[in-house]
């Protein structure tokens, strides 16, 4: 049996995304990371990756 409630590990998993997320996008900004690159980690890391893309103004 898996341990913890269920809507706790939910909120585990969104908080990490979160963080994950914001470290993808701190890195292109930086110049550290090439753009391409974080565009395909996103769009593998979250559901919502074109919102993100389109909002930080990545693509284009």
């Amino acid at each position: 049996m898996p341990s913890g409630i269920e809507r706790v590990r939910e909120i585990r998993r969104l908080r990490k995304r979160r963080k994950k997320t914001r470290n993808l996008l701190d890195r292109a900004k930086k110049g550290t990371m090439e753009k391409a690159e974080v565009i395909r980690k996103l769009r593998l890391l979250t559901p919502g990756a074109d919102v993100i893309i389109e909002r930080e103004g990545l693509k284009g």
